[in-house]
């Protein structure tokens, strides 16, 4: 059908078409039914569990890493609850030789794709091993700088396609994160050179405290991609199964040497923005938050594989008595770890240390062989 034309200088019309261009994407709603048939991914039983299972995996790991933040055995933590299907289901979609560009919040993807989890517990507590990746491991440790990965993800995004590879790079960072100057730079540089990528917008409603309103006047996140020239599409991110498709769908369509794809996830973080002093209780209402419970993303699933006989409370209980083994397992090999030496740190930041610095390793060898 013709689009209509509109005047260059009817602004309001000009609006109005902008903001009509990006529905959200929904399969299941919040009660576990499905919505829209035709976007049903082609996932099989077996597929279905093991999303679920990796979504139970994560919340049970955001509970116990809180509790062990708590008691004072991991350093800094961004709590992950609420968003499982926005992050697991999208790392569902990826191969093994894609790359895993993460925020700070997007462990448990990184994980998914191989990271051990010993090494993300040591990456919390800020130890040199928690960013030793091996080489098979197609990714980056979380970045902290809010919008750094965007760019960092755009140059290996451009470096996969000059060596003719099809694997793409997936990278994560929240609404906050599409307010930096880095967000812009890095799809608009991905985009100018069709370079092979997909952007999350996890909008999960606040920047620590900043509600997403008080950032953009853009009705959508999603559709700051028409900016730069590519695909943007507003996706329910609580539903696993329209994130996956969603995903899947811009994977293989930035794969084929279309160029990159800007995902916005509607989501919700239950906890604070980190563990380090945050309140949500002073910039949240009550009513915001049981309406965002409402829609959880392992209800909606849970009831969904329930009533095709896939998934019980027993399978669930498994699941979350089996990851808490992990767990225990991981923070022990962690406590276990050399401790850190400022000889190390001095080496650390150099490839060939000049002078100075070799004389303070010299002197801290020193102390600390005695």
């Amino acid at each position: 059908m013709a689009k209509k034309k509109i005047s260059p200088v009817d602004f309001e019309a000009l609006l109005e078409d902008i903001n009509a261009d990006f529905p959200t994407v929904q399969v299941l709603d919040k009660d576990g039914k499905v919505t829209n048939p035709d976007l049903m991914p082609d996932l099989s039983d077996e597929e279905l569990v093991e999303l679920m299972t990796n979504m139970v995996w994560a919340r049970t790991l955001d509970q116990r890493s809180t509790a062990l933040n708590r008691q004072g055995r991991l350093g800094f933590y961004a709590p992950t609850a609420g968003q499982e299907a926005s992050q697991l289901a999208s790392q569902f979609a990826m191969e093994k030789e894609d790359y895993v560009l993460p925020g700070y919040r997007d462990v448990p993807q990184l994980v998914k794709h191989g990271l051990p989890l010993t090494e993300a517990f040591l990456w919390s507590r800020g130890h040199v091993d928690g960013n030793n990746y091996p080489e098979s491991l197609k990714a980056m440790p979380p970045q902290i700088i809010i919008g750094a990965q965007y760019v960092q993800a755009a140059g290996v995004a451009l470096g996969l396609k000059k060596r003719g590879k099809k694997n793409v790079v997936f990278t994560y960072t929240g609404d906050g994160g599409s307010s930096q100057g880095d967000f812009y730079e890095g799809i608009n540089f991905a985009s100018a050179y069709q370079a092979n990528a997909v952007f999350f917008i996890q909008n999960n409603g606040f920047a620590i405290s900043t509600p997403r309103a008080k950032q953009t006047a853009a009705k959508t996140l999603a559709q700051k991609a028409v900016a730069v020239g590519i695909p943007g599409i507003q996706v329910d991110g609580m539903d696993p199964l329209a994130v996956y498709a969603v995903t899947k769908k811009a994977r293989d369509w930035s794969a084929e040497g279309n160029g990159p794809v800007l995902i916005e996830t509607l989501t919700f973080r239950y906890g604070p923005h980190t563990l380090s002093g945050d309140d949500p209780k002073r910039y949240r209402t009550s009513e915001e938050e049981d309406y965002w419970h409402e829609r959880d993303p392992l209800t909606r699933f849970r009831i969904f594989l329930t009533e095709k006989g896939l998934w019980s409370e027993e399978k669930e209980a498994a699941v979350v008595e089996q990851t808490k083994e992990e767990i225990k397992q991981a923070i022990k090999e962690a406590d276990a770890a050399p401790k850190q030496k400022i000889s190390e740190f001095l080496k650390n930041m150099y490839e060939v240390s000049p002078q100075n610095i070799q004389e303070q390793i010299a002197t801290f060898e020193a102390k600390e062989s005695k």
